[in-house]
């Protein structure tokens, strides 16, 4: 899914974290701004979009976003308390930001255009480790934390699925995910691997 050709905007809420196609992402929203964002999108099943943040904090001032983020959307919703909000979101595809403006609220609008989705790739043979070491992952956090299909046997699924979960910098997973080349993103991963395992 190659999703709109032209730029169309997209409520942003930048985060401490990078979340990857098909991954999913429990948040907990408390700030008046993400707060009435996140009711809309529940209300009329849009997305908004979650970009790390390349300057600034989460909370206060508007923060300034990597210009490639991931749109998502909320699956399921809970108000424990009022004015904190508990959902879970499901991301789906990558987005470049062409230009940001800010509301009067704090909220962050970003004018943002599709990133063609990766096509499904073999597992190089040399690159069976990885898929190893995912396949203990998942069978330890189940399908709870890696929803359904699991794609073993398609480097772009493994690769980002492995993304999400070592314990990499920020910053290299920014560049993980704005890599459009499944195979070289499972390659560095595995060299992430072997350099921990030993």
């Amino acid at each position: 899914m190659s999703g709109d050709l032209k730029p169309f905007p997209l409520p942003l809420f930048p985060l401490n974290t990078v979340v990857f196609p098909g991954g999913q992402l429990p948040l907990r929203i408390f700030e008046p701004r993400y707060l009435d964002m996140v009711k809309q999108a529940i209300a009329d099943g849009t997305p908004f979009g979650i970009c790390g943040i390349r300057e600034g904090q989460e909370t206060g001032t508007p923060a300034v976003p990597y210009p490639v983020g991931t749109r998502v959307y909320v699956t399921d919703w809970d108000m424990p308390q009022t004015g904190i909000l508990h959902i879970d979101t499901r991301a789906q595809d990558r987005f470049v930001i062409r230009s940001t403006r800010t509301e009067t609220s704090g909220l962050l609008i970003g004018t943002v255009e599709s990133v063609s989705s990766e096509a499904a790739t073999a597992v190089p043979d040399d690159l069976e480790l990885a898929v190893e070491i995912l396949r203990h992952i998942v069978n330890e956090y189940g399908d709870a934390h890696f929803a359904a299909p699991h794609e073993f046997d398609n480097a772009v699924w493994v690769g980002y699925r492995l993304s999400e979960v070592l314990p990499l910098k920020h910053s290299i997973k920014q560049n993980l995910l704005e890599m459009n080349d499944s195979v070289t993103r499972l390659r560095i991963l595995t060299e992430f691997l072997k350099k921990h395992i030993n």
